[in-house]
């Protein structure tokens, strides 16, 4: 019995030692491992170290080490800004894909009012004054424009009172009675004739109006004797 506990310990024992023999030999196979990249990245490292310092060379550059240190350690020191800008970065792409919709309805929007306003006519009124303004700059010289901004508030004044409803209704109603004539078919008057429709109504009022038209204008006309 104590022989078969003893067998037992040693075949434990010898369990412990494989399993530490393979512990250790798959250990060594990653040291190799690790040690055969060390190598190749040693390597590479030499091999990107002299082509980065002939290129510099072609170039003309000379690469200070000290500076390229401060380099890193100011790079090293500046991550949590890049950490920032990178999220500033990211926030402004989340908003741009946010925003594309709306902007998408805006352009949209936009449009439909242009094909609007082209329905309407608009751009063909502009496109048409165009010749109206070159026609105005052809036929006023800079004197003419002059005399005009000196006299604008003149000018603006008497648009100012022919637009009030009297005024407008005296030439409206002046206007239709000129289109109501006949101009071909005029009747001739003598004297006797006209001195008979002086007597008419119509004739005595429209008299009243120019006889009292000249008298306010001849106020404010100074008459040299």
């Amino acid at each position: 019995m104590a022989d078969k506990t003893i067998q037992v310990q040693i075949d434990e024992i010898n369990r412990k030692l494989d399993s530490l023999l393979s512990f250790m030999q798959e250990e060594k196979m990653k040291r190799t491992s690790m040690e055969d990249l060390a190598s190749d990245l040693s390597i590479i490292g030499k091999d990107m170290y002299d082509t980065a310092v002939a290129e510099l060379e072609n170039y003309s550059v000379e690469l200070d080490l000290n500076v390229l240190k401060l380099f890193v350690i100011k790079l090293l020191k500046n991550i949590p800004t890049f950490t920032d800008m990178v999220s500033t970065i990211e926030s402004l792409t989340d908003l741009a894909r946010d925003a594309g919709p709306m902007v998408n309805e805006m352009i949209i929007d936009f449009t439909k009012q242009m094909n609007e306003l082209d329905k309407k006519g608009y751009f063909d009124f502009f496109r048409e004054i165009g010749p109206v303004f070159d026609n105005i700059i052809k036929g006023f010289s800079p004197e003419d424009l002059k005399e005009l901004a000196n006299n604008i508030v003149s000018i603006l004044n008497i648009v100012k009172e022919m637009t009030q409803p009297e005024v407008l209704s005296t030439m409206q109603n002046a206007i239709k009675a000129f289109n109501s004539m006949e101009t071909e078919s005029v009747p001739s008057y003598s004297v006797w004739k006209l001195m008979r429709e002086m007597n008419s109504p119509e004739i005595k009022k429209a008299l009243g109006y120019g006889v009292t038209f000249m008298k306010n204008v001849s106020k404010d006309i100074e008459i040299e004797e």
